[in-house]
């Protein structure tokens, strides 16, 4: 029998409620003055050429687009050895996430992350009605063991980034093979490789291969980061296909534009375009840095990273939430997380070589003027 009403309103269900919505990467000052984005870990070199030039090949935007993203998905699974079967598309791999946790966990069940993890993990877990649980860090950094000592018969899933994002941190290929290899063969992993394409090729973490060989291991990655298309929203997963199954079983129809899949499949063929944005990103955030380590003695603390973006711990008398505000006077944006447990850290995209010395420059004036 349906409960009396007692509200005048339709009340949300108790884990919608206690959900706290994604807050993006600033662009803007508060009184609207646009500013410099190294935010959100986009591509500083923008599109490529050839990426862009696809857009006049897209189909109509009269027409609905392929509802399968055919094409993409068999050229992804050329670039990656996958067969395009086992590969499922989304609107970025946020959308992916959210529903992993959907099919496979929900009240009752628990969903585990770590500490200083990807943000959008935990409304993942509370959109299902599933409790996030939180694993302990290992300095900024996931613990294996501490995540696995959590694991129970409640948990439906566990899901690390590689790189971590906001650390940077880096689990290299021994440690995810014994975390799966750890976990019980009814707990999903979900493996976030959203800044893969920034590590060199030899420093893979084999999780393509644990998804072609386990059938409770799902990799997601994204076109938003490296090959510089946040804007038009494309992600893909591959993994076992009962698990792709689930997935577009639950999916939005139409979950990828005409434009987006154009863009998707060319961006895929210009893998010269990649290179030059793992090289340019390694060099200039090897130089920023060793940049941010010289100003230790005012209390900074770059945290490594293996992704495109440098996590900076404020120890000193300069607090990270007064580095933000003046970085924002100078005409930067950048990341500062007091949402995500981390007061004390502001996180910044690796810009070009400019951008990187000017935030140097006015990080040394305001550590200098804090003492």
């Amino acid at each position: 029998m349906r409960p009396a009403v007692t509200e005048k309103r339709p009340i949300a269900k108790p884990w919608i409620e206690a959900i706290h919505a994604y807050v993006p990467g600033k662009s803007k000052t508060a009184d609207g003055r646009p500013l410099i984005k190294l935010s959100a870990n986009e591509n500083p070199l923008g599109t490529s050429p050839a990426t862009l030039a696809a857009i006049s090949d897209a189909k109509p935007t009269c027409l609905y687009p392929d509802p399968d993203s055919i094409a993409l998905r068999e050229k992804i699974g050329e670039v990656h050895g996958i067969d395009p079967a086992r590969i499922v598309c989304g609107a970025g791999s946020d959308e992916l996430l959210n529903l992993a946790a959907q099919a496979y966990a929900g009240p009752g069940d628990e969903v585990i992350y770590v500490r200083y993890g990807f943000s959008v993990y935990d409304i993942a877990a509370r959109r299902c009605g599933a409790t996030p649980v939180v694993a302990p860090d290992l300095d900024y950094g996931t613990d294996v063991d501490a995540l696995l000592a959590l694991v129970n018969e409640r948990t439906r899933a566990v899901f690390i980034a590689n790189p971590n994002n906001p650390t940077g941190s880096f689990l290299p290929r021994g440690e995810i093979a014994r975390l799966h290899a750890s976990l019980p063969d009814d707990v999903l992993f979900v493996l976030d490789q959203a800044y893969a394409e920034y590590l060199d090729p030899e420093d893979d973490d084999g999780g393509l291969q644990l998804a072609s060989k386990f059938e409770n291991v799902l990799v997601t990655r994204t076109f938003s980061k490296i090959y510089g298309l946040a804007g038009q929203r494309i992600g893909w997963a591959t993994g076992a296909p009962h698990l792709v199954a689930m997935i577009n079983r639950i999916r939005l129809p139409f979950n990828v534009g005409n434009t987006g899949q154009a863009m998707a499949v060319a961006a895929l063929d210009d893998q010269g375009f990649v290179t030059h944005s793992r090289d340019h990103n390694r060099s200039e955030r090897a130089r920023f840095a060793a940049a941010i380590e010289g100003l230790s003695n005012h209390g900074l603390r770059p945290l490594p990273s293996e992704a495109n973006f440098i996590l900076i711990l404020f120890e000193g008398a300069l607090t990270a939430e007064v580095a933000q505000d003046g970085l924002a006077e100078r005409g930067y944006a950048t990341r500062w997380l007091p949402g995500q447990g981390l007061p004390q850290g502001l996180r910044i995209t690796i810009g070009t070589s400019e951008q990187m010395d000017d935030i140097v420059a006015a990080l040394r004036e305001m550590a200098e003027a804090a003492r």
